[in-house]
């Protein structure tokens, strides 16, 4: 196993492949680092000289990619939220943002877009939300 930048390559993986495992390289991303350090298609890691694998080091250090990437997405996340657009709001609820109807396959955004709700959730927040729904009585509405 390579350690690069703090994710663990596996030395057999084609290089194209092993880059895809950082956060924020896909596929053509991956073939575009490859082609811009001339390394050939089938290219492995365990291949690779030390002088590749600085020059390597030395593009993805250039590149927005693992936690800085997750920072930025969720700062462009939380200013979207806080001005109060439309997609913000979608954020907000843990719906999908990009249009998809919600009648009965809105599971992934409920999943991904709820992170943010359960990370800055409080307890006031959570009594709040129940009350608001009608889950939570009072125990006056008991007697009546």
């Amino acid at each position: 196993m390579l350690h690069l930048l703090g994710v663990n390559l596996p030395d057999q993986k084609v290089v194209s492949v092993a880059l895809t495992y950082f956060y924020g390289i896909g596929p053509l991303t991956a073939r575009k680092i490859c082609s811009r350090l001339s390394f050939h298609k089938e290219c492995k890691l365990s291949e690779l000289t030390e002088g590749q694998l600085n020059q390597l080091s030395g593009v993805l250090s250039e590149m927005t990619i693992e936690n800085d990437l997750k920072r930025q997405v969720a700062a462009n996340v939380q200013h979207l939220r806080q001005i109060g657009t439309y997609i913000g709001k979608r954020h907000a609820m843990g719906l999908p943002v990009h249009g998809q109807r919600t009648r009965g396959n809105s599971v992934t955004a409920k999943k991904l877009n709820g992170k943010m709700l359960r990370k800055y959730s409080t307890v006031a927040d959570t009594a709040f939300s129940r009350q608001a729904l009608g889950i939570f009585q009072s125990p006056l509405s008991k007697h009546q």
